[in-house]
């Protein structure tokens, strides 16, 4: 649900990638850190103390990387542990009676069939059925949903909810759209997140299991805890109140184990993970079929389709589509490609587009995610990608990347 590093972030924040991989680009220009109009986490002044690289992110003044690297920092998450900021994202609930109907009616899951206390990815569609916005929906109860939802979209999402909302109460509903503004949000991710974790916290966390939610007290502080993350490694999600998002952030950096995390690193990892990005992957022409979400639609959902965007969804399930998200990797040497490469055949036929590109600090290549058309889809396909004006020979390959590690029963 996250990218920065390559396209938009570099030019002003300059992310140092490491010398086997890329030169350095140009400096950091503090002045972006200090602008006015861009809102501030309740940890902002301690990444600037902590030796963050701020740039403009969402509406917010974010962290893209610390002294380290970024292949140093996308490295540390899969053998350690990582805290990221991720409080620029739209943290809600919707609440009432009626909540889990109004959910159903906002997003395509099977909300209602899922267990207290356990969530899932889903999809906010439009009407032509494409995606307003991917989202995290946890039922806590059947009067309670707490929806995280990508910081870009907030402006977007809130007027559509609200919109749909209206509507539901005036045919008598009852639910109401809650925003979580005191609250912060915190991604603490890698193998090692579970056992610095643990120690502050009674909580038996082997048997919170990925998906699953709970409220707890975290060093004494009162939290909403979610097993899951956007990097392909086992972790949190940790929702708490902005007074109290310092002093837990240095208590488990007392831990060597842990480290602050930035945007840059975090894009790196949930591209190795084969994670889609809101406006690089994701978008509102694009449906959930052809974004290989069709999994995310429940079962006991797709004969009504009764969703708002359900009938173009229903006609796609019963036709299928015409593209297709897939993995690249390279056999050619060349440039990493980028958002907006042409992908094409050997005879030039222009066939699909890069949506998002890098090199991977974990597997030392590059790799890239985007659409083709649906023949050409098929893990293997041999295409070709323009990268700066070179043809570089390319393999559709399937997602993740990388094996991806979460906690679930034996």
């Amino acid at each position: 649900m996250l990218r920065v590093a390559a396209q938009r972030l570099a030019k002003r924040a300059a992310p140092q990638w490491g010398a086997a991989a890329r030169p350095a680009l140009v400096p950091f220009a503090r002045a972006y850190a200090d602008d006015a109009n861009l809102l501030k986490t309740a940890l902002y002044d301690f990444h600037l103390e902590m030796g963050g690289k701020m740039v403009p992110f969402a509406g917010h003044s974010m962290p893209i990387q610390y002294k380290d690297s970024i292949m140093e920092a996308t490295k540390h998450c899969r053998s350690a542990a990582s805290i990221f900021d991720v409080s620029h994202m739209l943290g809600s609930s919707i609440r009432g009676k009626d909540a889990v109907a109004f959910t159903e009616r906002i997003v395509v899951g099977d909300i209602k069939a899922l267990k207290n206390g356990t969530g899932t990815l889903s999809v906010v569609l439009n009407d032509n059925g494409g995606i307003i916005d991917d989202t995290v929906v946890t039922k806590v109860s059947d009067e309670d949903v707490y929806i995280v939802l990508n910081g870009a979209c907030s402006e977007k999402d809130q007027a559509h909810i609200n919109k749909h909302l209206a509507e539901f109460k005036a045919r008598g509903g009852d639910a109401e759209f809650i925003v979580h503004g005191d609250r912060s949000l915190l991604a603490f991710q890698g193998p090692k997140a579970v056992d610095v974790l643990q120690p502050l916290t009674d909580l038996d966390l082997s048997k919170l299991y990925f998906g699953m939610f709970t409220e707890a007290k975290v060093n004494g502080v009162d939290v909403w805890l979610t097993r899951t993350g956007y990097t392909g490694e086992d972790g949190f999600e940790i929702s708490l109140l902005k007074k109290d998002t310092v002093s837990l952030t240095k208590k488990l950096l007392e831990n060597s184990d842990a480290r602050l995390c930035g945007l840059g690193a975090r894009d790196s990892l949930r591209l190795e993970a084969g994670l889609c990005l809101y406006g690089n992957d994701l978008n509102e022409t694009i449906s959930p079929l052809e974004a290989g979400l069709t999994w995310t639609i429940g079962k006991a959902r797709r004969d009504a389709c009764d969703f708002v965007g359900g009938d173009v969804i229903k006609k796609q399930l019963e036709n299928g589509v015409d593209k297709r998200r897939v993995g690249f990797k390279f056999t050619g040497k060349g440039a990493p490609a980028r958002g907006g490469a042409i992908v094409k055949t050997a005879s030039g036929e222009v066939v699909g587009e890069i949506t998002s590109g890098g090199f991977s600090p974990v597997l030392g290549e590059n790799i890239a995610m985007g659409y083709v058309r649906k023949a050409h889809a098929k893990a293997g396909t041999e295409l070709l990608v323009e990268t700066r004006g070179k043809s570089t020979p390319a393999v559709t390959a399937k997602m993740p990347f990388v094996t991806c590690h979460y906690h679930r029963p034996a």
